[in-house]
Order: structure tokens, then sequence, then C-alpha cells
């Protein structure tokens, strides 16, 4: 459930008496505690561009990996929990519609992994090689969620609806 705050009302201290029970939950989907790096980037969409943009893309990406062997989708995409920016789709995007008629807006991605590509902070991040490897140590400090294979969930915003609707998506 997704409840939008004032800024007035976060400033004013606790936002809840007591943490939520769920009525019924699996484990792997509860968050294990976790350290949150926020980071600015700019990042570029993946799936989401015109067929002919991709195709270019992709043979300058297939020759980018070639000569520094980071491709397009390593240095300027990402699949990791971010607020903002594009989906990290696993899948063909599935971009959903307001009943108003609007496209929403990716406001939310909460990712199956947190320890993969240049996204990681640099306080966790460790290069063995040419790679972006990550230590079993640091991906054990992820908030450890089982989302599939690699999926996430994307939650959707319509700005253009003065109540601010969401829905989200799934897909691993």
């Amino acid at each position: 459930m997704l409840r939008w705050r004032s800024a007035a009302e976060v400033a004013s201290g606790r936002l809840l008496d007591e943490v939520p029970q769920p009525y019924e939950f699996d484990d792997e989907y509860v968050p294990r505690p976790c350290v949150v790096h926020p980071t600015e980037v700019t990042e570029f969409p993946n799936w989401d561009m015109p067929e002919d943009l991709s195709e270019r893309v992709g043979e300058w990406s297939d020759e980018l990996e070639e000569t520094t062997g980071i491709s397009y989708y390593d240095a300027f995409t990402t699949n990791q929990s971010k607020v903002g920016g594009y989906p990290g789709w696993t899948q063909a995007p599935s971009w959903p519609h307001c009943v108003c008629g609007e496209r929403m807006e990716h406001l939310l991605t909460i990712s199956a992994s947190e320890s993969c590509g240049r996204w990681l902070p640099v306080e966790e991040r460790t290069r063995p090689g040419s790679g972006w490897e990550v230590s079993d140590t640091l991906r054990d400090d992820s908030h450890g969620m089982d989302m599939g294979d690699a999926g996430g969930v994307y939650v959707f915003v319509c700005c253009a609806c003065p109540d601010w609707p969401t829905v989200h998506r799934y897909d691993c």
C-alpha cells in the first residue's frame, strides 16, 4: 500500500505508532534490514527505445564492450531499486495507463538484486579483474527479497490526476 504524506507530517516526528503486521506473508518478500546509500545518477532507457535507435545502440554497445569490457546496458541503465528514472524491465515494457487515459510515470522500483552494475555505491563495490563483481558478504547485505530470477516491482503514478493514483507491475 502506498500512502502520500505531507512534508509537515514527516517533519512532525514518527510516522507510525506501531509497525503494521501483515495478516499473511512469505519471508521471501520481507526485506532484511539494510543500509540505503542514495546515489544521484543520470540513466537512459533500455527496452523503451524506438526500434531503429535500439539497433544502433546495440551495435555501439557491442563495440563499447569489446574495447572497455562494459556494455551500454551496464553503463547507462540500471535494474536496481530506485526512485524515478526508467523501469529496469526484465521482460518487455508494460507501461500502465490511468483511467484518465494518460500513460503513468515510473515512480519507484524495488528490484530483486542490489548487488550489480556500476550503480552499486562505491562504499560497497569491489572490482576484481575488469568486472563489476561484488563479494558474497556485500551481496548478503542487500534487502534479500526474492522476486523471481532478477525481477522487480515497478510502481507508477499518474501526475495528471489530482489524487495521484498509483498502480504497480511485477516482472521476473
